[in-house]
């Protein structure tokens, strides 16, 4: 999984899983995290319910988690702020 190291923050790819049972985080899928939460895909409330599920695993507000692209997919890209590639890394480890 590529996770890219920017000024003040990383940007990496998800693959949104709306509607499950539970909201969790894990596994890697290919080059993407898979992130299920219970949220429905309809007016934005599956996307509010990943950044919300990052912001809460990564320990940020959530107004540092943002979809930069991909925002009608399941196959996105996020932007967290304040954190480093090796949160991530340890994110996906715990996973």
């Amino acid at each position: 999984m590529q996770i890219e190291q920017l000024k003040g923050g990383v940007t990496f790819q998800v693959l949104g899983s709306p509607r499950a049972s539970r909201e969790r985080v894990g596994p890697v899928l290919g080059d993407r995290l898979k992130l299920a939460v219970k949220a429905p895909p309809v007016e934005g409330k599956a996307n509010a319910a990943v950044t919300a599920l990052l912001a809460r695993a990564l320990k940020v507000p959530r107004r540092d988690v943002t979809v930069v692209s991909g925002a009608a997919s399941k196959r996105k890209t996020v932007r967290v702020e304040g954190v480093t590639r090796q949160a991530v890394l340890e994110l996906i480890d715990a996973a």
